[in-house]
């Protein structure tokens, strides 16, 4: 309890900062993490460098450096997320659809509605799409799921930094619980599901084709929307310039039970592909997507099989 109230502190502190300010901080910060720590340089590289193989080493090399100062800003973005007003974070996270999502969830009389998130822009911020929401319809929750940090102290912070806005945090391992209880109450419900991780070897159910490499994904979204009939969305992102976002929700389709297994999720792999290749340097590459390869997993399978 200590270390938290230290920690928040420290974040509530800097976070009264002027956002001019905290990107001087972000300018240094980024100058430290690319040149001096070189914070998973390697893994960086070799992400870009295999998702793009046409591109040449200097197209790279700008990817890269676009992305450190990037990622900078994010931290210092989530530090503002402390204190920084509705008013203006309406003004730099802005939402395009949300109206025309609530009136179709209405009008189809459907109790849910999930939107596929990825490690894109600021997803600290997308986490004020609860209180955009409640401007349509005080009577939808709002919500996304998470998966909770090992340090317990920064878990705790992330927490009270993503609710700011209204939004209900739904820990990964009871999302399916969660829903359920939504289902039960009949209270309309609208969640965003990060789906961009890399899921553990015994959590591998799918396999599809992702950034010119075969990746293995989560199929628990998909999974549970078609269990509860729930309405589909892409959240696609973009950075308007330094400090602003827009995030248009895209409906990805008006029945989910016609798609085949893992259909919506292929779809949704697509969709974020074409995302990243509009401005490549905002996902989140310095997370080891690919540490698990598909010959792994057929060894492994196939010595399982043997046992």
């Amino acid at each position: 309890m200590v270390r938290y109230l230290l920690v928040y502190s420290l974040v509530f502190t800097m976070s009264l900062l002027p956002l001019k300010v905290l990107y001087l901080l972000s300018d240094f910060l980024c100058f430290l993490a690319y040149r001096v720590i070189r914070y998973r340089r390697r893994i960086v590289r070799d992400n870009i460098a295999k998702s793009f193989p046409q591109k040449s080493e200097q197209e790279i090399i700008k990817i890269e450096k676009d992305f450190y100062a990037f990622f900078c800003d994010y931290l210092v973005e989530t530090i503002k997320l402390c204190t920084i007003s509705d008013k203006q974070l309406k003004r730099r996270m802005k939402f395009i659809g949300v109206e025309e999502m609530v009136n179709e969830m209405k009008r189809e009389n459907k109790l849910f509605s999930f939107i596929y998130l990825a490690h894109y822009g600021n997803w600290e911020w997308i986490s004020s799409l609860s209180a955009r929401i409640h401007e349509v319809d005080n009577n939808i929750v709002g919500g996304h799921i998470y998966h909770p940090l090992r340090n317990k102290t920064i878990n705790k912070l992330f927490l009270k930094l993503r609710s700011r806005f209204e939004g209900t945090n739904i820990p990964m391992k009871g999302t399916l619980r969660f829903i359920l209880r939504q289902r039960q109450l009949h209270k309309p419900t609208i969640i965003g599901f990060i789906a961009d991780q890399s899921p553990k070897w015994n959590c591998i159910h799918h396999w599809t084709n992702f950034m010119n490499r075969i990746t293995p994904v989560f199929t628990g979204t998909e999974k549970i929307a078609k269990q509860v009939d729930a309405q589909i969305y892409f959240a696609d992102v973009r950075r308007v310039k330094r400090g602003y976002y827009e995030c248009t929700l895209t409906r990805m389709t008006d029945n989910i039970s016609s798609f085949a297994d893992y259909e919506i999720t292929d779809k949704y792999f697509k969709m974020l592909e074409q995302m990243i290749s509009n401005q490549t340097f905002l996902w989140l590459w310095s997370h080891n997507r690919w540490k698990r390869t598909y010959e792994e997993y057929v060894e492994r399978n196939n010595s399982d099989n043997r046992k």
